[in-house]
């Protein structure tokens, strides 16, 4: 097992850990998904958590493959991912304010909704913030030797972004949720409004952070 792994199991918990720490920390992505779980319900919230943890999984795999220099090369690609990531904020935030207006349940604005939607989102998230690999680059060499990281350490990290960074998340998510319904009925237009708020200031940060 040794022979396999170079990341040591006192290092995964300390990986775990952090991760878990840096994914509590207030961010877009977490505005995101808690208006997404507080307007839609937590089926949505969670598939764009989920889409979120698939953004960093990229970046985890492009940082231990060492493509720092490619990243630069592909800005533009970044810049038009981060543009329509914003935009479907926008447009999210739009249908959540005119559901209010008419006083549309979460039960519709989730019926109105896909879960690749949300996912989606999500991803697009993450993957606008090309800043995101260089973290993983300057991250994870405390944790591990990228030069020495073997195919099951590769996956290990990616199981260890999964559970630390989703499993922070969907907290979030399934707090958000419960809240949603304790303030259902006629508080229901108030918090699709705030949610739809969220959702352009999220819109706002993905754009100016780049």
């Amino acid at each position: 097992m040794d022979l396999m792994f170079s990341l040591s199991w006192i290092d995964a918990l300390a990986l775990t850990g952090a991760m878990a720490v840096l994914a509590a920390v207030p961010s877009t992505s977490v505005m995101a998904v808690v208006a997404r779980a507080a307007s839609s319900g937590f089926g949505h919230g969670a598939a764009m958590a989920l889409g979120v943890v698939a953004g960093d999984i990229v970046f985890i795999a492009i940082a231990l493959v060492g493509l720092a220099v490619l990243v630069e090369w592909l800005g533009p690609v970044f810049v038009v991912i981060r543009i329509a990531a914003a935009v479907y904020l926008v447009v999210l935030a739009v249908q959540l304010w005119r559901s209010a207006s008419r006083a549309a349940s979460r039960s519709e604005l989730a019926r109105g909704g896909t879960a690749l939607g949300s996912f989606s989102s999500g991803l697009m998230i993450t993957l606008a913030d090309q800043k995101a690999v260089f973290f993983y680059l300057g991250f994870l060499p405390a944790f591990v030797s990228l030069e020495q990281v073997t195919t099951p350490d590769a996956v290990a990290l990616m199981v260890i972004a999964l559970v630390a960074v989703g499993g922070v998340k969907l907290i979030y998510v399934a707090v958000a949720d419960r809240v949603s319904q304790r303030l259902s009925g006629g508080g229901t237009g108030l918090i699709q409004r705030l949610a739809a708020v969220v959702l352009v200031l999220a819109a706002v940060v993905v754009v100016v952070r780049g």
